[in-house]
């Protein structure tokens, strides 16, 4: 028998290919040869790197939340709002969801995850429970860290109101944009992988494996959680106490379900209005595809391809990638497995940004209040479509990208069957 350790191979989570790792040289990192995934990555200083970046974020936000943030001026009617008040007028409304995706997606979720590298850069001495309870939160809601995109949301959001007034930034601007970059930098500087090695390094598997072959073939699995290779039929990882199997138990079923779930929704946040615009007395009710129009007709025509890219296209675009995946894991279609694996992680990346219109009209209904001359309020179709923005991603997360190359194999396999069968013969 032949001891085996998780630190110099590593399952590709992604295709499934076990990878030899070598001993890498400071600032580089190891990619899979079959997918092209980083698998890990090794920084300089890998405990003080993301802690630094992780505390100036947080010091940056704490300073963002004590001062206005951004204002508006139109015929001698001012209005300043900060961070705080975003919340406290949204949640006024009747529609306190909008209020709660901005609190949650764009202040909590970023916070407490760089509070988390902080405790982990500066080793604090934490019981292994709450420490593997943390890691395994920190990594799970790394895609819902939404402060970049409601960022973006807020530079559109002025391109839309400088026609109707003067548009101005309070002293809070700027430390929320320096929070926006030092949280991204904070997370590029964290690799899962030597992280969960730091906190209790990976089971030994008394098994001999093969580079260059899959896990599912030599009958072991990856734990997509902490990266251990585990046997195939071991559920619970002992490091990290997470359940799992070879293969994301029913993924199929899952991301079908949640893909027709955020179809059918889909439907009335395209047809209804996601904002009210009242203006001397008149009340003006706005679709999404509306403010693109509105926006094209007011010659603002990139900030209307970027409303109507990410709120238009890429939800209809990713639903439809989602739905391309499940068939051709399906054997539907037969496709090139790098093809369909960089449609993956397309799909995956650029589903996020589709908030950026639940964030647009947040900024809009929360700075726009002035009384007679001019106010806007949330409507029923922006709920609609900040569910549909939450169900797309769970849906990309429920798939398992791994079924595309089985499929793959699959053929492979059955392929080089008939050949041997037709020598026979």
């Amino acid at each position: 028998m032949c001891s085996h350790e998780s630190h110099e191979h590593v399952l590709c989570n992604q295709c499934d290919m076990l990878v030899s790792v070598p001993e890498l040289q400071q600032g580089s990192k190891a990619t899979c040869p079959r997918c092209h995934t980083t698998l890990v990555s090794k920084w300089r200083y890998p405990y003080k790197q993301p802690a630094a970046y992780a505390f100036s974020a947080l010091v940056m936000l704490l300073i963002a939340c004590f001062f206005p943030f951004v204002k508006m001026s139109a015929a001698g009617i001012e209005n300043e709002i900060s961070i705080f008040q975003i919340i406290e007028i949204i949640g006024a409304t009747r529609y306190n969801a909008l209020a709660l995706f901005f609190l949650f997606f764009a202040l909590v979720i970023p916070a407490f995850c760089m509070v988390i590298i902080i405790l982990f850069g500066l080793q604090v001495h934490i019981h292994k429970k709450i420490k593997v309870w943390f890691s395994r939160i920190l990594f799970q809601m790394k895609s819902w860290c939404m402060a970049e995109i409601f960022l973006a949301g807020v530079l559109v959001s002025f391109v839309k109101l400088i026609a109707y007034g003067d548009i101005g930034v309070g002293l809070s601007f700027l430390p929320y944009c320096l929070f926006c970059v030092l949280q991204v930098r904070a997370f590029q500087c964290l690799d899962r992988h030597w992280m969960w090695n730091r906190i209790e390094p990976a089971p030994k598997l008394e098994q001999k494996l093969q580079v260059g072959k899959t896990g599912i073939s030599q009958n072991v699995r990856l734990c997509l959680t902490c990266t251990a290779i585990l046997p195939a039929e071991q559920s619970k990882c002992p490091r990290c106490y997470s359940h799992g199997s070879v293969r994301k138990h029913q993924s199929l079923q899952w991301t079908v379900a949640l893909l027709l779930t955020s179809f059918i929704l889909y439907i009335p946040a395209n047809l209804l209005p996601v904002m009210t615009t009242s203006m001397l007395g008149s009340d003006m009710h706005s679709t999404i595809m509306d403010g693109v129009i509105l926006l094209w007709g007011d010659g603002s025509y990139p900030v209307a391809l970027v409303i109507f890219i990410a709120s238009i296209m890429v939800p209809s675009l990713k639903m439809i990638g989602i739905a391309w995946l499940c068939l051709d894991s399906r054997g539907y279609g037969n496709k090139d497995p790098h093809r369909m694996h960089f449609i993956y992680e397309l799909v995956e990346y650029v589903g996020r940004w589709s908030m950026i219109d639940v964030f647009v009209i947040t900024i809009l209904a929360s700075l726009v209040q002035m009384g007679q001359l001019m106010n806007i309020v949330p409507a029923q179709g922006v709920i609609f479509f900040g569910v549909v923005v939450i169900l797309t991603m769970f849906a990309a997360i429920a798939f398992d990208p791994r079924l595309t190359w089985d499929r793959c194999a699959k053929k492979h396999a059955l392929k080089t069957v008939e050949q041997q069968e037709g020598a026979i013969g």
